[in-house]
């Protein structure tokens, strides 16, 4: 599906990214370099995105094709997104499953290009249990509340525990063709927009049923 030098020069980029991510330090960095989502909450994930942006480009094309709504985040011979995946929740728990991309994006551009790709960036995640010192430093620095922290507000909703720091222990290559697709969970199936327009419905992936073509140890 996709060749073996191309699985090499992901590699020997990919092994360049630093393993250990520190919440102000990277929304700086990505507010300093002027890239659009340093505001978010979930940094973590954009934060990956952002170095994958920024080593990958050189690969072939970022943004990758887009379907509907749904864009990937980048083209190299085949659609890839770039996620990060804590190990545990907040709670401790294991997380066993991760998003992926919209289901009937990801069953297009199988259709088109024969596979999917997913760079997936594992590692433990320490979360503001108590200290809510990087959540008010955020706030202050995007100049005041969200929309969405405003609209939680609104419905007297508990703010969620924000991640303060990411240790990566691993980068995984994995393939999606049409026999494991038809095979993997659904998520927000049934779900409507805010306003109230049909929201299509994600692919859950379940970590212990993939076997990744590519481990990059950090």
């Amino acid at each position: 599906m996709i060749s073996n030098k191309l699985l090499l020069q992901l590699e020997q980029l990919l092994v360049q990214i630093p393993a250990l991510w520190n919440c102000r330090k990277a929304v700086l960095e990505m507010r300093d370099f002027g890239y659009p989502h340093w505001k978010q909450m979930e940094w973590i994930g954009f934060y990956f995105q952002f170095l994958c942006d920024n080593k990958l480009a050189k690969l072939g094309n970022i943004p990758g094709p887009k379907y509907g709504k749904s864009e990937f985040d980048g083209f190299f011979e085949v659609p890839w997104d770039f996620k990060a995946h804590p190990i545990k929740n907040a709670k401790g728990v294991l997380n066993k499953s991760v998003i992926i991309n919209d289901r009937i994006a990801i069953y297009e551009a199988i259709k088109q290009f024969g596979a999917v790709g997913l760079i997936l960036a594992i590692g433990e995640a320490e979360y503001n249990d108590t200290d809510r010192s990087f959540q008010v430093w955020h706030k202050e620095l995007k100049g005041g509340l969200s929309n969405y922290e405003e609209k939680r507000l609104l419905r007297d909703a508990p703010s969620r525990l924000r991640k303060t720091f990411f240790r990566l222990s691993e980068i995984d290559l994995i393939l999606i063709d049409d026999t494991i697709v038809k095979d993997l969970g659904s998520f927000q199936e049934g779900f409507r927009n805010s306003d109230g327009s049909p929201r299509n419905a994600k692919v859950l992936l379940d970590l212990t049923k993939m076997k990744p073509v590519k481990i990059i140890k950090f």
